[in-house]
């Protein structure tokens, strides 16, 4: 390599350091500003749970995630090398700490134990961010067979795909990492609504939904289930039918899952969705309210469907399911592609 390369190949690691550095120091703040909340509440003896709901939704949702990223890049890399190889071990024993405590929380049920326990994850992250960055970091970007804006890359890739594909039994991966963040999600959930939010319960279980539904559909029917439940403690909204009808005769699909098992409803309808072409329609019906339904859509396709409906029960649902015309699905697109090239 020659020095012009060399230094180009410096520079370049020093500003992926500093871009993981700010994003551990983002990531001990938003943890660190949860647990604050949490001690707070407890201590003006106000409703602990949604401060509590919160920092275990900032955990799955971001550090866990993160975490899991870091194991099957930065770990892989680092515990390779025979100095760092220990460290690597107390740091993926400190990421199952944070799991288990993260679970704890979520299930505390007194304001005293969910004040310890946001403590105790507050100590532990804030321990760990600290060794990530003075001890592993470091000696990466340090390494000459180390490519450090290589390993980000796949970081990247793996906390934003929610780790679609189930983790290889690499000696360093989490157990079945998944199903931790998907119950740690709707542990979340249940406490948000038991806080009086439930809309925001309903939408933090959609979006696990979405994340898993198809790579793991075992764990998206145990989000379907919870769903169904926390949609109970949503705010009630009175129903507008839609004055649109279909037409005489018209080309509009039926699709009526009554008859199909609760398990096999919602990929019918999401493959339905999914074969329409822009501007058309298909008329679900259905033997029960549909709004948790209703929640997939936003968190899977939001901005890109339409729902009207048709008839509100008491037996008989019926809602009309759209896929909008094509310029608003091109003014999307061009919306989605400035917000990827604005990262």
């Amino acid at each position: 390599m020659t020095a012009t390369a060399t230094a180009k190949a410096t520079a370049t690691d020093t500003g992926v350091l500093e871009a993981m550095l700010a994003h551990h120091e983002a990531l001990a703040d938003g943890v660190a500003r949860r647990v604050v909340a949490v001690r707070v509440a407890a201590e003006r003896h106000d409703r602990y749970e949604t401060a509590a709901a919160e920092l275990v939704a900032y955990l799955a949702t971001e550090v866990l995630p993160h975490a899991m990223a870091e194991e099957h890049t930065l770990y892989q890399a680092a515990a390779a090398r025979r100095d760092l190889a220990d460290t690597v071990a107390g740091m993926v024993d400190e990421h199952r700490t944070l799991t288990a405590l993260a679970e704890r929380l979520a299930t505390a049920d007194e304001a005293a134990a969910a004040s310890g326990g946001a403590e105790a994850i507050g100590v532990l992250f804030a321990g760990h961010v600290a060794r990530e960055n003075e001890l592993i970091l470091p000696a990466l970007a340090a390494d000459a067979e180390v490519d450090l804006a290589g390993l980000l890359v796949q970081m990247h890739r793996l906390t934003e795909a929610g780790q679609d594909e189930t983790p290889v039994d690499d000696g360093l991966a989490t157990p079945d990492a998944e199903a931790v963040l998907v119950r740690l999600l709707l542990g979340a959930a249940d406490q948000l609504a038991d806080a009086g939010h439930g809309d925001a319960a309903c939408r933090l279980a959609a979006e696990a939904w979405a994340a898993v539904r198809l790579a793991r559909p075992e764990l998206a029917v145990q989000v379907t289930a919870g769903l169904h439940r926390l949609v109970r403690s949503a705010t009630s909204e009175p129903v507008t039918l839609s004055a649109r009808r279909p037409e005489p005769g018209g080309a509009e699909a039926v699709l009526d899952v009554r008859a199909l098992v609760p398990a096999q409803r919602h990929e019918k309808i999401f493959a339905t969705y999914g074969a329409l072409v822009p501007g058309t329609a298909f008329v679900l019906v259905n033997d029960h309210d549909p709004k948790p339904l209703r929640y997939q859509f936003e968190a899977e396709h939001q901005g890109t469907f339409t729902w009207d409906v048709l008839e509100a029960g008491p037996t008989v649902w019926r809602v009309r399911i759209g896929r909008p015309a094509q310029q608003l699905r091109a003014a999307t697109d061009g919306a989605e592609v400035a917000a990827t090239l604005g990262r």
